[in-house]
């Protein structure tokens, strides 16, 4: 018998992800690419879906309003996405509607002034405009870290350790809109979670004329057979006897969105009427500019891997979240009703398709403009998380320094956050709860994110917990080469703006 050897095992650390068919810069055919562009554009779809239709009703919307807002969130979020790709980071990243603005979104909903106007439509238009003069203002945050640098030399205190809990909260931070919408709906949902691991998974080796179809085009293959399911289940009257709430969960003809939907309509600035301005508004908004931006920044990195990159420089980091405060304008200015962020759920596509090309994404922009007129969600959040994780090959994690660090911000990036939604669902408010509304909105919204919260805590015990002496059990070695754009070869392949614009925006 053959002696086993310790250095059998060892799997050397790697910049890069393996196994993409196509990375960022390298692009399947068109006819693939635009199958793969439709397939990003179908999962944002979900998210410019579900925001709305939980918003709007509470603005004292019709399902008329709610299709409008669905067709600015989509049209907003192509345009976002084309200016991030082209010009921010040049990631395959696509731009979507965040949850980190639903706290004080809702506290404006609430506000006194608005809950008196007794005409739902013009309640509704008043307190869109509230949000739009709030999201106006906010952009202010992330255009000011972005283009004046100060992002990227905030990133210097991260390292590789401090990368994992937030990277990885990005995916895990999410649990609530995993499992928990498919229990509301387990006829389909279930079967949808399974068709999509068998499809992707399982039988990705089957090929078709030399591309792997099922690997690829899962989502949409899964999406085809569990709508025609339900379809046959609505159809055969299987929930004609159920609670209000499963019929609306299951049945494929309760959202009366294709129905509202004018044929032709186009988004335009100021569509709801001028913005109004109230400073408490704002303030709590700001703290959702600050969530979207750390969240933002771990999605980048994510993104970064899964496309087969090297770790954004700082100076691209910094230029990214810029053009994402240019594009928290054009929320306000249109009127989404939400901020925008990076879709966790489109970079975790890039996995499982293994195609990380910036054309494809580019593509999916292009459809949700053009078409500016759910289950998956347990896995692509996984892969997402599990990119997190994988920061971890660059570290020791044989130092007790390390595990320590690694397991508590982990666990109170998960911790806090659920103590903080527990809190509002039993009280009705958030644990800050004092006389003064921008507060509440700020601290609420801060501490109801995963990934900001483990930010906060791995930033401080990474930067005061033995830092003179561990650089290299953190991984800095490895991390400093790619916090310049210089630093690396590659970063100007990766990176470099289109149409000779470096030659007017030099890399800092």
């Amino acid at each position: 018998m053959e002696e086993f050897k310790p250095e059998d095992m060892m799997h050397p650390p790697m910049d890069q992800l393996q196994g993409f068919e196509y990375c960022i810069d390298s692009n399947p055919s068109w006819g693939e690419a635009i199958a793969l562009g439709f397939q990003h554009y179908i999962l944002a779809l979900g998210t410019a879906v579900m925001i709305p239709t939980f918003l709007v009703p509470l603005m004292g919307g019709n399902d008329g309003d709610k299709v409008r807002v669905v067709q600015t969130l989509l049209f907003v979020g192509g345009i976002n996405t084309l200016l991030q790709t082209l010009f921010g980071t040049r990631l395959p990243t696509v731009i979507g509607g965040s949850y980190a603005f639903i706290v004080p979104i809702i506290s404006i909903i609430h506000d006194s002034n608005l809950t008196q106007i007794t005409d739902d439509h013009t309640r509704f238009l008043q307190t869109m405009r509230a949000i739009q003069g709030a999201l106006i203002i906010s952009s202010s945050i992330q255009i000011i870290l972005g283009y004046s640098q100060l992002w990227g030399i905030c990133s210097r205190f991260f390292s590789p350790l401090g990368m994992v809990p937030v990277v990885a909260l990005v995916g895990f931070g999410l649990f609530d809109r995993g499992f928990p919408l498919v229990g509301k709906c387990v006829e389909t949902g279930v079967p949808m979670l399974i068709l999509f691991i068998a499809f992707s998974q399982y039988m990705k080796h089957m090929h078709a004329r030399h591309v792997p179809i099922l690997e690829r085009f899962a989502l949409v293959m899964s999406i085809v057979v569990i709508w025609i399911y339900a379809y046959i289940l609505t159809a055969s009257g299987a929930y004609r006897h159920r609670p209000e709430i499963t019929q609306v969960h299951c049945r494929v003809d309760k959202s009366n969105l294709i129905s509202s939907a004018p044929w032709i309509k186009i988004p335009y600035p100021l569509q709801w009427g001028a913005p109004t301005f109230d400073a408490g508004h704002a303030f709590g908004m700001m703290a959702a500019a600050l969530v979207s931006l750390i969240e933002s920044t771990g999605g980048y990195k994510a993104a970064a891997r899964l496309a087969s990159a090297t770790p954004p420089p700082a100076y691209v980091l910094s230029r990214g979240i810029g053009w994402q405060g240019i594009g928290l304008l054009l929320d306000g200015l249109f009127g989404t009703s939400t901020g925008s962020t990076v879709s966790v759920e489109n970079v975790g596509l890039l996995g499982i398709t293994r195609v990380g090309s910036r054309r494809v994404v580019q593509i999916s922009a292009g459809f949700m403009i053009f078409f500016s007129i759910l289950a998956v969600y347990c896995v692509l959040f996984g892969l997402v998380a599990a990119v997190g994780l994988s920061f971890l090959q660059f570290t020791n994690m044989n130092s007790m320094r390390n595990l320590f660090i690694a397991g508590v911000s982990l666990f109170l990036g998960l911790s806090v956050p659920e103590y903080f939604e527990q809190f509002t669902t039993s009280a009705q408010h958030g644990p800050a709860h004092t006389n003064a509304g921008w507060f509440n909105d700020f601290i609420n919204t801060i501490f109801s994110s995963p990934p900001t919260v483990a930010l906060i805590v791995v930033v401080v015990l990474d930067n005061t917990l033995d830092y003179k002496d561990t650089a290299k059990d953190r991984g800095m070695p490895w991390w400093v080469k790619f916090r310049t754009f210089k630093g690396d070869s590659r970063n100007e392949e990766f990176y470099t703006l289109p149409f000779n614009l470096n030659r007017f925006f030099p890399p800092a």
